[in-house]
């Protein structure tokens, strides 16, 4: 019986007996490498005896089954892959795409490449994404591209493969990196530009500057550089505070952009610098490019709802005429700039080689100026110039007009004319201006207590002291330290200064007349003078310049000019200082009008305290 065959699996052989089946053929089906069923050929009516052509037909059939099975489960399988893998493809953070190269369809694009274009894969064009001009990698081709209308940054690239029919296909995968660029953009901004004018600094300004020069080198042509400084900001700055400073800044700089031929081509270098870059292209029109910054700065800048006007001085290179490098240029305009201020303020000065030795030399001053304030100012000697009172018998000295000289270890004594434009352009000034007020206001409570009570220092305020927001706290800080009579202290402001700002002016001087210190109106008649101005400023004294006693006398103006004002002034109970008096015709010209005060080498030139207190105490 096929039961009891001992070559029969226990399980086939229950199974034979209980369907009581007489004669089987059984094959194991394999489908990759495993067996997944058996094939069973049965016969239960009568033995049967398997021919060769029974068993070599048996072996065909499971071949054919075994064939369409492995066939079904692979294409299952791969079914089963490509759902798998299209899902991932749908859900990766990049875009992907697939195009035939010949034909430029597009055989497959995931839905985040459909998301980035807004478009269906039946709407994609067949070159979506262009990679001319591509840089070849290791992995393929890549480029950076933008897309104005989708206003986005994205990363491409591409390769090669095989498709699944077997053709050679191009795969593309792109990557949205607008945030990563916008912050890229972000960085270089804040590397290149002014935080506070959102001009170019000065480190693009010598980027763009070396190309400039190449560019005028292969042209042949010319180029300039102009290099801007504001003529007393600081003025503004102190005296407004830095946040209205800040302002004029940024208005400054709007207006220089707007001008044709400047535009993208102004950086800000720091500070109240700014320089403008001239390409040989508009060379031609430098002439007018330069009148047209100079009606910029002509006009007032209102602020805090009143019109300040800020002047700039320039100083202008042409490369390559005068240099062809970057450092050259930069610092041979600066050499320029520094002499138009010298030059008074408000100029433009071309480079010229033969202002080089006077440029060392101020370097020299700046170095040695900042050596002396640093030490203790230990170079610095208050010198004082006697004021005699006319008005009283025997014309006797009412005290001294405080003044500043240098004695530099290295450069010998250097001229107020020539050193005190440079403190002020150095920012100096207050901490000179400091040591002058607390010396003279010593050495005149020194000649209080020496017998003359009376005796009285006159003390010049820079416009650059004047303007701080604490300079009464500063002086009465000084008359507190020194224990001088306030009244003993008279405080000179010049005209001009004075009728800068009107307002501002008469509340500052009426705070420092409160602490009894008496204020004169210096340089009068060499500004835009009025006579307005005599009744509006809360002054003591007017103290007018020698430039009208050189000729008093022998000018009408001049001796009408002394008259007025004395007439003037006596009306209204203010004394006149004469300034410049030199001879004694002046003197006794001036003896017959209603003048109380007079300074002059006349009556004595500036001198050291010791020789003024052997002479005067």
């Amino acid at each position: 019986m096929i039961s009891s065959d001992s070559m029969m699996p226990e399980g086939f052989a229950r199974l034979f007996a209980q369907k009581k089946l007489t004669a089987a053929v059984f094959l194991p089906v394999e489908v990759n490498g495993h067996v997944g069923m058996y094939l069973c050929f049965c016969e239960s009516e009568k033995k049967k005896k398997w021919e060769n052509a029974d068993v070599k037909f048996i072996n065909d059939v499971k071949r054919i089954i075994q064939t369409i099975l492995t066939k079904r489960i692979t294409k299952n399988s791969l079914a089963s892959s490509y759902a798998s893998l299209e899902a991932i493809l749908e859900n990766v953070g990049c875009a992907i795409y697939v195009r035939d190269p010949q034909t430029g369809h597009i055989l497959y694009a995931n839905e985040k490449y459909q998301k980035f274009f807004k478009k269906t894969l039946e709407e994609l064009p067949l070159s979506p994404v262009s990679l001319q001009d591509a840089t070849e990698t290791k992995n393929g081709l890549f480029r950076e591209i933008y897309s104005e209308k989708e206003n986005r940054w994205f990363d491409c690239y591409s390769t090669h493969i095989q498709w699944v029919d077997g053709r050679k296909v191009t795969l593309c995968t792109i990557y949205d990196v607008t945030d990563k660029k916008l912050y890229q953009q972000k960085i270089e901004k804040q590397a290149n530009n002014d935080f506070l004018t959102g001009l170019y600094n000065r480190m693009r300004c010598e980027q763009d500057l070396q190309h400039f020069v190449e560019d005028t080198h292969e042209s042949g042509g010319e180029g300039a550089l102009l290099y801007i400084d504001l003529d007393d900001f600081k003025h503004i700055n102190d005296g407004l505070g830095h946040q209205y400073g800040d302002i004029l800044l940024k208005n400054i700089s709007s207006g220089l952009k707007q001008i044709p031929g400047v535009n993208d081509n102004c950086y800000r270098m720091g500070g109240d610098e700014f320089i403008i870059l001239i390409s040989h292209k508009v060379y031609p029109n430098l002439h007018n490019i330069i009148d047209r910054i100079k009606a910029e700065f002509a006009r007032p800048w209102r602020l805090k709802g009143t019109e300040y006007y800020c002047t700039m001085s320039m100083g202008v290179v042409r490369f390559p005429t005068d240099g062809d490098t970057v450092e050259e240029l930069i610092k041979k305009a600066d050499i320029a700039m520094y002499d138009a201020k010298c030059a008074g303020k408000n100029r433009v000065a071309y480079y010229d080689e033969n202002v080089i030795s006077t440029s060392f030399k101020r370097l020299d001053l700046e170095k040695n100026m900042r050596n002396a304030t640093r030490n203790a100012f230990d170079e610095f000697e208050v010198y004082y110039q006697p004021i005699t009172d006319i008005s009283k018998p025997g014309m006797p000295c009412s005290g001294a007009e405080a003044l500043i000289r240098w004695n530099s270890r290295e450069l010998g004594v250097i001229s107020p004319t020539e050193f005190i434009p440079l403190a002020e352009y150095l920012g100096l000034i207050n901490p000179i201006g400091s040591f002058i007020l607390r010396e003279a206001c010593m050495r005149c409570k020194y000649w209080n207590d020496m017998g003359h009570p009376d005796y009285k220092v006159n003390v010049n305020l820079s416009v650059v002291q004047l303007l701080q927001n604490d300079i009464v706290e500063q002086i009465a800080e000084v008359i507190s330290e020194t224990g001088i009579d306030p009244k003993n202290l008279t405080l000179e402001v010049t005209e001009s200064l004075a009728i800068n700002d009107m307002n501002r002016m008469k509340k500052i001087l009426a705070d420092i007349k409160k602490l009894g210190v008496r204020v004169a109106l210096d340089d009068f008649g060499t500004g835009y003078s009025s006579l307005n101005h005599i009744r509006e400023m809360p002054i003591d004294v007017i103290k007018i310049d020698r430039c009208f006693i050189i000729d008093i006398g022998k000018d009408d103006f001049s001796n009408a000019f002394v008259k007025m004002v004395a007439e003037l002034a006596s009306a209204i109970d203010v004394n006149v200082c004469v300034e410049g008096v030199e001879t004694k015709e002046q003197l006794d010209i001036l003896m017959g009008s209603k003048i109380q005060l007079i300074q002059g080498f006349y009556f004595g030139r500036p001198m050291t305290a010791r020789e003024f207190e052997e002479k005067y105490l």
